[in-house]
């Protein structure tokens, strides 16, 4: 009875004392089970829900992260969150404005974009770290980049991680690409995101639905200087893998290939592929509603001649995908 007496007020000042930790682990449950439930929003097709979504989950995950900073799940829905908010809505709005000739909101709304992916970047950043210390060291040449990522992300689970965060680098290169002040920085740096994200492509290339294969193809296809047969190469096997249930393929093989080498043909084709397109994949309805909506504007007359040099005479019937 004497052992049963004293085991209580042990048990409770062992729980008093360990309240900090208990905190933290019912934490960072909470965290794992949200990063669990993430992807049910991809399920929904209506952007202005989208939107709202990710602007709460963007503040609960920072107060996720606050009260635990080194939690792997918080540092991912930070990153993949900040950069698909920037690319989703934030640049839609630039381009919205862009094409309505308000240079001033276009600008306004390109600074929201950076720090968007700014923010991506950081928080991705601290995330390979949990993994592996060294990068500010290792991306001084692409040689040392490549050997840091090869010794220390080996499993196909780190695809995702290296993915969001290369892509979020990349994605803020090609939004500065023609500040004055900045650009020519961003464009020496973006080894580093190709470096990242074809490690996450050798590892798992259909993490996150193909999107490393997408990101490379749409940089070797940055400009009429760089690699277009390799980004219709890529384009073409991950239209194949995908099956056409990402309609983020059809937009990017538009916006990228199609419109770098001003073949109105291929670029109608894509884009009305988007357009027409029902419900390919339920898992990804909201990628593909941003999908549809970009590629409606991409299909505007203006837009396709100040970006192209491509004259359009509205939608045509889609052809057979080669």
């Amino acid at each position: 009875m004497r052992t049963r007496s004293l085991a209580l007020p042990l048990l409770v000042a062992l729980s008093l004392g360990s309240g900090g930790c208990i905190k933290k682990l019912m934490v960072d449950g909470q965290i794992q089970a949200t990063r669990s439930a993430a992807p049910s929003v991809d399920t929904i097709g209506d952007l202005d829900v989208g939107r709202g979504g990710a602007l709460a989950g963007l503040v609960q995950f920072e107060g996720m992260h606050a009260l635990s900073p080194d939690n792997t799940d918080a540092l991912f829905l930070l990153t993949k969150t900040w950069a698909g908010y920037a690319f989703g809505f934030v640049e839609d709005d630039m381009e919205a404005a862009q094409d309505a000739g308000d240079d001033d909101l276009a600008e306004y709304h390109q600074k929201r974009a950076r720090m968007a992916y700014d923010r991506a970047v950081f928080y991705g950043l601290q995330l390979l770290a949990q993994k592996a210390s060294g990068f500010e060291e290792a991306k001084k040449s692409e040689q040392t980049l490549a050997k840091w990522l090869n010794d220390h992300f080996t499993s196909a689970s780190d695809a995702p991680d290296l993915f969001w965060t290369g892509y979020a680098w990349l994605a803020r290169g090609s939004l500065m690409r023609g500040d004055e002040d900045e650009g020519p920085q961003f464009i020496a740096e973006l080894y580093v995101a190709i470096a990242i994200i074809e490690r996450a492509v050798a590892l798992d290339p259909a993490a996150e639905h193909y999107s490393g294969l997408i990101a490379l193809a749409a940089y070797h296809a940055r400009n009429g200087m760089a690699e277009p047969e390799e980004a219709k190469k890529l384009f073409d096997t991950v239209f194949a893998k995908t099956q056409g249930k990402s309609l983020i393929v059809q937009l990017a093989y538009a916006q990228m290939y199609a419109c770098m080498k001003g073949d109105a043909a291929t670029y109608q084709d894509m884009l009305n592929k988007v357009i027409q397109a029902k419900d390919p994949d339920p898992e990804q309805r909201l990628e593909n509603a941003i999908a549809k909506k970009r590629a409606k504007r991409w299909l505007g007359k203006k837009r396709a001649k100040d970006h192209c040099g491509i004259d359009v005479g509205g939608p045509a019937p889609a052809k057979a995908s080669k």
